[in-house]
């Protein structure tokens, strides 16, 4: 844990960093092809609508026969219609059957009734309209436009119409891929599923603001300055964040994995599958795209504008110019000659002193010398 907060250190002061904007063609080629698979899939099984959406009738009764066999003997008590069939508990089954209505309901409960060897009183049985499915859907998409709207309005007065029109297209790509997942999954789409669509949203949205915040305060009076370019400053914003949205992404993915594998899994939970899957697929969506999706594509959408296309061009020419005299500085320093030495032979190099003993006795009276 000590190193990992080192590392978050060191890449909050930009002392270490990971090139995610240099490298926006390889996680735009990844997401289109994920979302490609996701809407093929989407067009191809579709999605497995629940009873609330299609309309039908739901039977609960307690039985011990093995739910194989229950759903065999509800299709054939329905004539044909596909059963799904959930243990409920130990003892309990819920058997969905889409499209009866309230005639045909009837037999089915008395045919349930006779194969499980249970009274008639015993087959708990609940009728859907499919009026009330289609409400429901409305309702979602009308709410899902709404938080669009709002989400689009309050980044572009908080940020920049950029970074909003970004976060939206993240938003259509975590709900792209949540929804394919679902129908290559072929998980039952319920109200809960709805629920968690929604739910994600605000998820997905929180890291992007995140990592938008860091950008908008190091982009102030980029324009004064020549040591960066707006990509570059938009790399350093992600990787500051980085070990942030790596945790807080981790710490909710673990009880929600605890809901689909353990809940949805071994317990057979129905709901909690269509609840857990959307915020499952949906948070490690959200996630991925608020790093390799919308910042660079801020960067793309800013690197348009003539203000920060001629800072690029200062700061490539302001680090041509440091180059080039780097360079002359090196050059200099390699063709200047050598001290000389004299232990190697080599001639002193300097003005000749005379020496002071043919001027000696000049000015001093005649004599000899003792």
């Amino acid at each position: 844990m000590s190193k990992l907060g080192n590392i978050g250190a060191r890449l909050y002061r930009g002392e270490v960093g990971y090139d995610f904007i240099g490298k926006r063609k390889i996680w735009y080629g990844i997401s289109i092809l994920i979302t490609i698979t996701a809407i093929v899939g989407l067009a191809v099984r579709g999605l497995n609508m629940g009873i609330e959406f299609s309309g039908g009738a739901v039977f609960t009764a307690k039985t011990s026969v093995s739910t194989s066999e229950v759903q065999h003997q509800a299709e054939s008590a329905t004539g044909g219609h596909q059963a799904v069939v959930q243990k409920l508990g130990g003892d309990s089954v819920r058997i969905q059957i889409s499209g009866l209505d309230t005639k045909q309901a009837l037999p089915v409960q008395e045919e349930l009734a006779k194969d499980l060897n249970v009274p008639v009183k015993d087959v708990n049985t609940q009728l859907v309209g499919p009026s009330w499915g289609e409400e429901i859907a409305n309702k979602a998409w009308l709410g899902l436009g709404i938080f669009m709207v709002l989400v689009v309005l309050y980044l572009a007065i908080a940020f920049e119409w950029r970074m909003a029109l970004a976060a939206l297209i993240a938003l259509i790509h975590d709900l792209t891929i949540t929804v394919g997942v679902y129908a290559l999954v072929g998980f039952e789409v319920t109200p809960g599923t709805v629920i968690g669509l929604l739910t994600i949203l605000g998820y997905s949205l929180y890291d992007t603001v995140v990592v938008f915040d860091s950008l908008k305060e190091a982009s102030k009076d980029l324009t004064k300055q020549t040591r960066f370019t707006y990509s570059e400053i938009a790399n350093r914003s992600i990787n500051s964040t980085l070990v942030r949205s790596i945790n807080t992404t981790v710490v909710a993915l673990l009880p929600v994995a605890g809901l689909l594998f353990v809940g949805g899994g071994f317990l057979g939970a129905g709901m909690l599958n269509d609840i857990s899957l959307a915020l499952f697929v949906g948070l490690a969506a959200g996630a991925y795209s608020s790093i390799f999706i919308a910042t660079p594509l801020v960067a793309d959408l800013k690197n348009r504008e003539p203000q920060i296309k001629a800072l690029a061009k200062r700061v490539k020419a302001k680090r041509a110019a440091a180059a080039a005299k780097e360079a002359s500085q090196e050059d200099t320093e390699d063709s200047a000659p050598a001290p000389a030495d004299a232990e190697d032979g080599a001639a002193v190099v300097g003005p000749r002193h005379q020496p002071a003993s043919r001027n000696r006795g000049r000015g001093r009276p005649s004599g000899k010398r003792r």
